[in-house]
């Protein structure tokens, strides 16, 4: 995996974590309870992803290799499905509105940038990722 793609899937979890233990204020709701699950699970899931995604990573959508294991055997985009659930968890686990609002914006610009991955890759890889998005979703 390249120095890039270590980065943006280590340094997440590095920060998330003791930001969550460092500003944990109780007492504990079931809204901060479930916040944590999901951001746990969440960013658990995120970071499994990209690992399986291996060199394929990237920033902008390149059409590398067409990767069909592990995750990405029943979810195109899990990246982008599980940073948004990690967001929603972190949004409730802080009880914080501004974390809501970030997650409302970024949940949209997350389809977009799925569909435009879903456009590069039907070009590069034509049939093969045809049956591959209609064996999978999102």
């Amino acid at each position: 995996m390249s120095p890039q793609a270590w980065f943006f899937t280590f340094a997440p979890i590095a920060v998330i974590g003791p930001l969550m233990a460092i500003f944990w204020s109780g007492p504990w709701t079931a809204t901060k309870i479930a916040g944590l699950v999901l951001a746990a699970v969440g960013y658990a899931l995120v970071t499994i992803a990209r690992v399986q995604l291996g060199d394929a990573f990237s920033i902008n959508a390149e059409a590398k290799t067409l990767v069909t294991r592990g995750l990405y055997s029943r979810i195109r985009h899990p990246v982008y499905v599980f940073s948004a659930i990690g967001l929603v968890g972190l949004a409730l686990y802080f009880e914080y509105l501004p974390l809501a609002i970030l997650a409302a914006v970024a949940i949209p610009i997350q389809l977009v940038r799925a569909r435009r991955e879903d456009r590069v890759l039907e070009e590069r890889f034509g049939d093969a990722y045809r049956r591959y998005r209609d064996g999978t979703w999102f």
